[in-house]
């Protein structure tokens, strides 16, 4: 399918993304998300929705998933566009005009921002082949809407923040919650591994650690019980169970990015104060971005994303000033423009 021209097209739907198509909409640009997941807000939405979220300015805290909404709705406000399952592929340049290639269409462009966090990203899958044929049928790799796990019988496998953040969030609700690891190491914040631990010991959740799933029992379509194996003694028992959400982290990819002359470096693209490239045309911000006392905060890439806009912006229209002056100033919200 071949889109519409635009003045910017952003990669990546996180928050970075999202304030950048804000952005571009205030400066009076046309522009577009193109994301490899199929909703907005990327690891916002994909790995902890329900986290509280206490260091964006103005807001003393906020849920990820809230924080989404908001942004959403503001990047709408000026007729941006999301385009989600869009997984980037390639780019051709011809005429002064990018064409930006995914899987699914091709979007030409008068200018590309990538705000593609740590790439196109895709979850860990279980190595069991017994899970397979329950992916989507009681298998999760992500969590939708908590409230589908009220008086459910959950079993989360994994040992990082994921699997011990949904494993505090889910246990008030389950009607049983266990938690499966190959080892007693976990690498999730000792705060929330306390709070969870805390619930075990209160009866509320059972953490096996040293085990692995070994088999998904189930029928008439639905998920019974998991077997799980013991690796040191070899021995296994069965967990009852509805849901199984592997928590085993997510896999990055930059993928055709790599192709496209840009200084990458252990997947992040090196920028200079003006979030240029080396690419004439293409613009980074966020976590996809490195430089000399980068931070990784959404803070950080709000601010990256304004002025990689702002720059973009006056690249495709010479005539428009770099820096647009207060918002507060700015006739498209009805104020005098200055």
């Amino acid at each position: 399918m071949e889109h519409e021209l635009r003045d910017i097209t952003i990669i990546g739907g996180g928050p970075t993304g999202l304030f950048a198509l804000f952005y571009a909409g205030m400066r009076g640009a046309t522009a577009q998300v193109v994301d490899a997941l199929p909703d907005p807000g990327g690891q916002l939405t994909a790995l902890y929705p329900e986290k509280w979220i206490f260091d964006v300015g103005g807001i003393p805290k906020v849920l990820a998933k809230d924080l989404v909404k908001s942004l959403t709705a503001q990047a709408m406000q000026f007729g941006g566009v999301f385009h989600g399952a869009q997984r980037v592929t390639g780019l051709e340049e011809r005429d002064g005009v990018f064409h930006l290639i995914t899987d699914g269409g091709r979007f030409p462009t008068r200018a590309i921002l990538i705000a593609a966090g740590i790439g196109a990203f895709a979850p860990r899958k279980l190595p069991q082949a017994a899970a397979v044929p329950w992916e989507g049928r009681g298998v999760a790799y992500a969590v939708g809407d908590p409230a589908q796990y009220h008086d459910r019988h959950v079993v989360i496998i994994g040992g990082g923040d994921s699997a011990f953040d949904w494993a505090h969030q889910l246990a008030p609700r389950a009607a049983s919650l266990t938690l499966v690891h190959r080892s007693d190491r976990f690498r999730a914040h000792a705060a929330t591994v306390a709070n969870v631990q805390a619930a075990a010991d209160a009866g509320r959740v059972s953490i096996f650690t040293f085990h692995e799933l070994h088999d998904v029992i189930g029928q008439n379509g639905a998920i019974n019980e998991v077997e799980l194996r013991d690796v040191k003694a070899k021995t296994t028992r069965r967990v009852r169970a509805d849901h199984v959400l592997p928590m085993l982290g997510y896999v990055g990819d930059m993928g055709a990015l790599t192709e496209w002359g840009l200084a990458i470096v252990n997947d992040e693209i090196t920028v200079n104060q003006l979030m240029e490239t080396g690419r004439a045309g293409v613009w980074a911000a966020g976590d996809v971005t490195t430089y000399l006392g980068k931070l990784k905060l959404i803070a950080t890439g709000f601010a990256e994303a304004c002025t990689a806009v702002n720059q973009a912006v006056h690249w495709i229209y010479p005539g428009k000033k770099v820096d647009p002056g207060h918002s507060s100033n700015l006739a498209i919200f009805g104020q005098k423009d200055d």
